[in-house]
């Protein structure tokens, strides 16, 4: 990086007034140590293995269960096509700048933010800490897959049906309420309270399984890449033979084809919406795993001339993909679910109805289908006698609509620990089925927990030696300590936590992160010079376009992001979702005053490196700045400088007549300030003398 001639004259300045001279064997020392650091580097083995990782911590579980809901709550196939648009503009050129530069700076995120500008390096800072927020409740995510793993050996699976009440052996009347499925979850799984407010103690077996997720980690990354690149062979692919297996099943299925209709139906009417667009560029944002380090991380450990440009657009193109296939996956998955669910309700309405027809009392509304096999009736024959009818049979004859029930649960954990866990009850063989899918949402987080933590460690390990040197005991300690602060994710109101943390903890910081990043790479350092440096790296010229990019689209397109994201946070108060016992149904609240205070909090720590570290910077500038003006304009010291200089040029001398014929080091020339003099060079010994650095 260019330096200003103003740092450099103080920085030569200070280190000849503060410290002896040094010889040039020390010189020399060090550039071997930095040397052999650059060449101790780990590096992938293959190229396969490099790419297994990429797409290992950007494909993960919002691929599985956040993807498909925004598809299907805003517009199928048009929020497909705008979410593609922003990808192309905006993901992949920042995609590429991180990949771009943690490969040509080869370190981490500290590492490169520093070195494009010293003032900038709390960037990396806030990515270590966003990372760190992300690793507390990813591994809680990894925990339940745990539970349900575990409990997947046993037919019929344990959310199969509800229990009895040993006391008066009936059915359990939360479970009645509301299904097998939301009880297991909420209250075998969870235990959970009824609001954030009520702590209540801690889930030993979720603190169990917690345990289990962190030592599984640290035993995968205690070695670095070279460990946790082995796993990544397994975990990476693993996930997608058990998409294809659930793909090619759920096409089985009855109601795959409702499912996927329903899915892509599109809806342009939608690209008029700001919160869509929001939403669409939020995922594109979080689906890479922008700003969080691991990117520049897993990078810098490639050869210089590594092709990032083509990973980039790989990369891109297989997360994509990946969220194409989850997608259809989900939807053939919920349109057999639904479809079920419906003809059920159509079966049992008939079943009413049909005592009702034999009572002799609806005569006059006779349906013309024949409610005497209620399971050969079609569902929307069903729907269109009822809209007839419906003010004439009362209130326990209801509708069944197929598209209400494909509206329950498809978010987040509802879709994969109740929605996905009651169609597996359904299956043929479900202990199979169960363990297939918990298998892979557990290697899917698990691939992205290597990424994450590799955001943390690798900055960590580039910019502090003594951590570097015990690469061991530094992955152990924060697993150790990722562990005791993820023990507030296992008390009853932990589910509420990890909502917290994923709704808020990450987005704002990662976005400021990103804002930061690339005003650094296109306004800082310059998008001429980094396109140079990636021309040198790749041997051609990436194309002009991503220039402009990055200098405004991207720059724009994160502020808006960034507004919109505040403005809804303020404009509309933060709500969660809560599961009351009592009405055996969840509850959307408003989080107390406490719980936004700690919100707040996670934002500011995580976003205070960036601007503490710049007026660091400047204060520490001016500092030595005023320094240097009073040493400069000091008489004493000029003359103690001017006489230390001469006196080691005397001992010279002195040594070379006691030595004699033997060869002796000579001094080189060395340029001193002069107070408001010019540099002047002091008396030195012949010009083909040889110039020992001193």
């Amino acid at each position: 990086m260019e330096k200003s001639s103003l740092n450099g004259e103080e920085r030569a300045w200070l280190g000849q007034s503060q410290s002896q001279l040094t010889t040039s064997a020390d010189d020399a020392d060090d550039a071997d140590e930095g040397e052999t650091s650059s060449v101790d580097r780990p590096a992938w083995d293959s190229k396969l293995q490099y790419v297994l990782a990429q797409v290992g911590f950007s494909v993960g579980l919002g691929n599985v269960w956040r993807f498909p809901y925004l598809c299907h709550q805003n517009g199928g196939g048009a929020f497909m096509l705008l979410y593609v648009f922003l990808l192309l503009v905006v993901g992949v050129p920042l995609f590429f700048m991180e990949l771009a530069a943690g490969q040509s700076i080869r370190q981490g995120s500290i590492g490169v933010w520093k070195h494009i500008s010293p003032k900038l390096a709390g960037i990396g800072y806030s990515s270590c800490m966003v990372c760190f927020y992300v690793a507390l409740y990813y591994n809680v995510i990894i925990a339940w897959s745990l539970f349900y793993l575990g409990n997947s050996f046993q037919y019929p699976l344990p959310w199969h049906q509800c229990p009895i009440d040993v006391y008066t052996n009936a059915t359990v009347k939360e479970c009645t309420k509301s299904s097998p499925t939301s009880y297991f979850w909420f209250r075998r799984a969870l235990d959970i309270t009824n609001s954030i407010d009520e702590s209540g103690e801690f889930n030993p077996i979720m603190t169990g399984c917690l345990l289990a997720a962190w030592a599984i980690v640290s035993l995968a990354m205690i070695k670095g890449i070279k460990s946790s690149a082995k796993v990544m062979y397994f975990s990476s692919v693993f996930p997608y033979v058990v998409l294809f297996i659930f793909l090619i099943r759920g096409l089985m299925l009855d109601g795959a084809i409702e499912g996927i209709t329903y899915m892509f139906y599109p809806k342009l009417e939608i690209w008029g919406s700001v919160q869509v667009w929001r939403q669409a560029a939020t995922q594109v944002f979080f689906a890479l795993g922008l700003g969080y380090g691991s990117v520049i991380a897993y990078s810098s450990y490639n050869p210089v001339n590594n092709n990032c440009h083509r990973d980039a657009l790989m990369v891109s193109g297989i997360n994509f993909m990946t969220s194409v296939l989850a997608s259809l996956v989900v939807f053939v998955v919920l349109g057999f679910r639904a479809k079920t669910i419906a003809q059920s309700c159509v079966v049992s309405n008939l079943g009413l109805l049909n005592v009702m027809v034999t009572e002799g009392s609806t005569q006059h509304w006779w349906p013309w289908f024949n409610i005497t096999e209620p399971s050969t009736v079609a569902i929307d024959d069903y729907r269109g006698w009822y809209r007839h009818y419906s003010s004439m049979v009362g209130p326990n004859i209801t509708d069944c609509s197929l598209e209400k029930e494909m509206n329950k649960g498809v978010e987040g954990t509802g879709l994969a620990f109740i929605a996905f866990t009651e169609v597996m009850a359904l299956f043929p063989g479900s202990p199979f089925w169960s363990t297939l899918f918990f298998l892979m949402l557990l290697n899917l987080g698990l691939s992205t927990m290597f990424g994450t933590m590799q955001g943390i460690l690798t900055p960590l390990m580039d910019n502090f030696s003594l951590l570097g040197r015990h690469r061991t005991l530094l992955t152990v300690s924060s697993c150790v300590l990722g562990f005791v602060i993820g023990l507030l994710f296992t008390q009853r109101s932990g589910n509420y936590f990890v909502t917290m943390f994923d709704d808020y903890s990450a987005t704002l910081p990662l976005i400021i992160v990103v804002i930061f990043e690339t005003i650094s790479v296109s306004w800082v350092y310059g998008t001429d010079r980094f396109m140079d440096d990636i021309e040198v790296m790749l041997k051609w010229r990436p194309p002009v376009v991503y220039k402009y990019l990055w200098k405004y689209v991207c720059v724009l397109a994160m502020v808006g992001l960034l507004a919109a994201s505040f403005l809804r946070m303020v404009l509309k108060r933060p709500t969660y979702t809560s599961w009351n016992q009592d009405t055996a149904s969840e509850k959307t609240l408003e989080y107390p005053d406490w719980a936004m205070a700690m919100i707040v909090l996670l934002i500011l720590l995580a976003s205070l490196p960036v601007p503490i570290v710049y007026i660091n910077f400047l204060v520490q500038s001016r500092r030595i700045r005023c320094i240097n003006s009073e040493d400069r304009d000091s008489p004493d010291t000029q003359r103690e400088m001017y006489t230390k200089c001469n006196s080691v040029e005397q001992l010279d001398f002195t040594h070379q007549d006691r030595t004699k014929g033997q060869e002796a080091p000579r001094v080189g020339p060395i340029f001193l300030p002069g107070g408001h003099e010019p540099h002047r060079l002091l008396p030195q010994q012949e010009d083909d003398e040889e110039d020992t650095g001193v």
